[in-house]
C-alpha cells in the first residue's frame, strides 16, 4: 500500500469494491454515513495522507491525530482534511454517528476560480475542526442528508447540486470559529516523536528486493508531518536523547543486519531496498555503524 492513499485504495480498503464513476471528467464526488463505515464491520484508519479532500461530520468523543497535532472532540464537530497533511482519528467512547464526504480536486477546480488550499481550513497550518451547537448540528446534518438523497438520485445535473452543498458546509465552517481544544500526548514532544517512529517502523520490514526505503532523512519525515524540519529535530532529541538521524540510522542497521542473516539477496540488492543508490555508499554506511563491512558481517 502506498504511503498517499489513492481513491481507489479508500473504497478498496473500505468496501472492497470501486464505483464506476472514478475515471469521470467532473471529477469524483462521494458522501457516507458513518455508521456504515465504524463499529464491528468497519475498519481502522491508518494515520497516512490522501490524494483527496474530506469532510467529516462526527458526534460522540473522538480524538483526531493530525499532522502533529491531537484534538479531541467531545459532541459534534465539523472536520476538514486535505490531501497535503496525514491524519488518522480513534474512537473513545461509543461508536460515533454522522457523515462524511470525499472529493477530488478536480471536483472543484475545473469549476472554480480559487484554489481549496487557499480556504482557511485547507491552507498549511490551518486548524480543521469546528465545534459545533445543537442547532448548528441539525443544520449541518441536513446538508449531509440533502447530499445523501442527492448522490441517490437521477437528477442530471446533480454534481453541480451536490458542489453547492459543499461549499455551503464551507461557508457555514467560515463564519464560526475553529476549536482550540487540543488534546495532547503526555506532551507534544512525545506526540511528534510517536508519530515519527510509527512512519518509520512502517517501512518495514523489507520483504522483496523491489521494495525500497524511501523515508531517509529527517526533511523526509518532516515534510511528511507538516513540520518543520527543526521541530521534528528538537522533538526527538527531547524524547529520546538521540538525533532523527541517529534513529533513522539505527533502523536501517537493524534491517540490514536481518536482511543479510535471513535471505539470500545479495548485498547491492539489500542496500539497494534500504535506499542506497551504490553499493559503495551501502558498505560505508554499514561499516560506520557496525565496524565490519557488510559481507564480513554475513560471513561470520
Amino acid at each position: 500500500m502506498s504511503e498517499t492513499e489513492s481513491l481507489q485504495e479508500f473504497y478498496q480498503y473500505k468496501f472492497n469494491f470501486l464505483p464506476n464513476n472514478l475515471q469521470q471528467d467532473i471529477g469524483h464526488f462521494n458522501v457516507f454515513r458513518l455508521e456504515d463505515c465504524v463499529g464491528p464491520n468497519g475498519t481502522q484508519v491508518k494515520y497516512r495522507r490522501r490524494e483527496y479532500y474530506k469532510i467529516t461530520f462526527i458526534r460522540g468523543e473522538n480524538i483526531y491525530h493530525y499532522a502533529d497535532k491531537s484534538l479531541k472532540v467531545n459532541g459534534s464537530a465539523l472536520l476538514f482534511f486535505n490531501p497535503h497533511v496525514p491524519y488518522t482519528w480513534e474512537n473513545v467512547a461509543d461508536d460515533p454517528t454522522g457523515f462524511f464526504c470525499i472529493f477530488s480536486e478536480t471536483f472543484f477546480t475545473d469549476r472554480t476560480r480559487n484554489s481549496l488550499n487557499e480556504l482557511p481550513m485547507y491552507a498549511n497550518g490551518g486548524k480543521p475542526a469546528y465545534l459545533l451547537t445543537p442547532e448548528q448540528d441539525a443544520h449541518v446534518s441536513s446538508l449531509f442528508q440533502k447530499m445523501l438523497d442527492e448522490i441517490n438520485s437521477d437528477y442530471i445535473y446533480k454534481y453541480d447540486l451536490l458542489r453547492n452543498y459543499v461549499m455551503e458546509l464551507i461557508h457555514f465552517a467560515l463564519k464560526t470559529q475553529p476549536s482550540e481544544n487540543l488534546y495532547q500526548h503526555p506532551d507534544a514532544n512525545s506526540r511528534i516523536c510517536a508519530v515519527f517512529t510509527e512512519l518509520l517502523e512502517r517501512q518495514f520490514p523489507i520483504e522483496h528486493p523491489s521494495q525500497r526505503f524511501s523515508l531517509r532523512s529527517a526533511k523526509d519525515f518532516a515534510e511528511q508531518l507538516s513540520v518543520h524540519v527543526n521541530h521534528l529535530n528538537r522533538a526527538i532529541r527531547v524524547t529520546t536523547g538521540k538525533t532523527t538521524t541517529e534513529r533513522i540510522a539505527e533502523r536501517l542497521v537493524s534491517e540490514a543486519k536481518s536482511l543479510l542473516k535471513h535471505t539470500d539477496w545479495n548485498i547491492s540488492e539489500i542496500g539497494y531496498c534500504l535506499g542506497f543508490e551504490e553499493p559503495s555508499h551501502f558498505n560505508n554506511f554499514f561499516k560506520k555503524h557496525t565496524s565490519i563491512p557488510p559481507s564480513a558481517f554475513r560471513a561470520v
